[in-house]
């Protein structure tokens, strides 16, 4: 069996030379042109806000955003209440308090 390989890059599918497009040098005249097409068509087109009704709550959504309103009030108290070294100190009693389940073993070669 004889095989001819006749060399080459592999072609992927899908995917596009990788040939940069060369940058296109523009003069001063282009560029005045072209911003000053870009002010006259940007031209400020007053929304009329009649047309959408605004959504209106129900009661339910109206209590459940009260509810949470009232919950981070009490959160930001109690973060307010506390001090940074106060904080971590109930963080590391809390730390001493977990199982130590996945600490690692101390290993002796000697016992």
């Amino acid at each position: 069996m004889t095989e001819t390989f006749t060399g080459g890059k592999l072609k992927l599918k899908g995917v596009k030379d990788g040939k940069k497009k060369k940058k296109r040098k523009l003069n001063d005249e282009t560029i005045k042109e072209e911003v000053s097409t870009k002010h006259t068509d940007e031209i400020p087109i007053a929304v009329d806000s009649t047309d959408k009704p605004e959504r209106k709550k129900t009661k339910a959504e109206a209590a459940f955003m009260k509810v949470q309103e009232k919950r981070e009030g009490q959160r930001i108290l109690k973060k307010a209440q506390t001090n940074h070294k106060e904080r971590v100190e109930q963080f590391n009693e809390h730390l001493d308090e977990l199982i130590e389940h996945f600490d690692i073993p101390k290993v002796s070669w000697t016992k």
